[in-house]
């Protein structure tokens, strides 16, 4: 009778080792995932809230308006100063500043979509968008269209870096909008790739003409126009586009997206001056007031 083979030292030792392996490296998986999240909540902690102020906006205001100027693609420099700017706004949002991770997506021309995230409590749940543009038209240093859309937005976000909505929020800025020779229905759809299924989009313009917010939209069911009680009215379009649709709002619209636009006013004229500084504290109060509008649409 055969003798039985005895198994070799080396098959018993695995055979001993790979239960432990799985269990070190499941409770290794469990630690990475525990600090990681740990890790991620104190980024989100060191986030430095910026209050909304006068000077400060006044200060922002006079760098797009008159320091950097006109800013599309109609020439060498106007293409320059829209890339300062978007540079300005990952300087303001990012990490040596407010403390936002910035993510850039490539539009349809060199200029990016950039955008800032409030992960919120539910990260997976529809989000707010906050849109704004970084552009001004041709010819314009672009002062309603769109340095105080812009700066609002900017501001918005610096206040509410440590906020907890119950909804993400997200904040992005569009390189095309207010030059119309530009790509700006391409950036459009660009825009709607990133935003799918949001549980709305306010559009911010023109910020500098008054305290209440205009709000306007194709939409007449959407949600945030039934939030704007004490923050300002609703008004139709024929009070806000004066027989031009060409604002952001409207563009997206027409993509089935849920897109309202927020301002204080209607839409420029294509022969209206937009050179002149706004009165920052008359964008502070409007900004103040966007701020509500938005902690009210990412809380039902």
């Amino acid at each position: 009778m055969d003798t039985p083979k005895r198994r070799s030292p080396w098959v018993i030792f695995l055979l001993v080792l790979m239960p432990l392996w799985l269990v070190a490296s499941g409770v290794g998986a469990l630690w990475y995932y525990f600090h990681r999240e740990k890790k991620q909540a104190l980024v989100e902690q060191e986030r430095f809230v910026q209050a909304v102020s006068a000077p400060l906006l006044a200060d922002d205001l006079r760098k797009i308006v008159e320091v950097i100027g006109e800013r599309n693609a109609s020439s060498e420099t106007a293409a320059a100063n829209l890339s300062r700017t978007a540079s300005m706004i990952e300087g303001l949002l990012g990490p040596s500043n407010t403390g936002y991770p910035v993510r850039r997506t490539n539009g349809p021309g060199k200029w990016p979509i950039l955008q800032v995230t409030l992960a919120g409590k539910n990260p997976q749940a529809p989000a707010v968008w906050v849109l704004t543009s970084y552009d001004s038209r041709v010819g314009s240093r672009g002062a309603e269209g769109n340095a105080t859309g812009l700066a609002a937005t900017l501001a918005a976000a610096q206040a509410l870096a440590r906020d907890k909505p119950n909804f993400p929020v997200h904040f992005a800025f569009l390189p095309h909008a207010n030059d119309l020779e530009s790509p700006v229905v391409e950036t459009a759809a660009k825009f709607a790739e990133l935003a799918k299924s949001p549980k709305a989009i306010l559009c911010i313009e023109s910020m500098g003409a008054g305290e209440p917010l205009w709000l306007s939209s194709r939409d007449t069911t959407a949600a945030p126009l039934n939030l704007v009680s004490g923050l300002g009215a609703v008004y139709g379009a024929e009070v806000v586009c004066l027989g031009e649709d060409t604002d952001l709002a409207s563009t997206l619209f027409e993509m089935n997206l849920p897109a309202i636009r927020v301002a204080t006013r209607p839409l420029l004229l294509p022969d209206e001056a937009d050179e002149k500084l706004p009165f920052a504290p008359t964008v502070a109060a409007a900004t103040g007031r966007l701020i509500e509008l938005i902690r009210r649409c990412a809380a039902k």
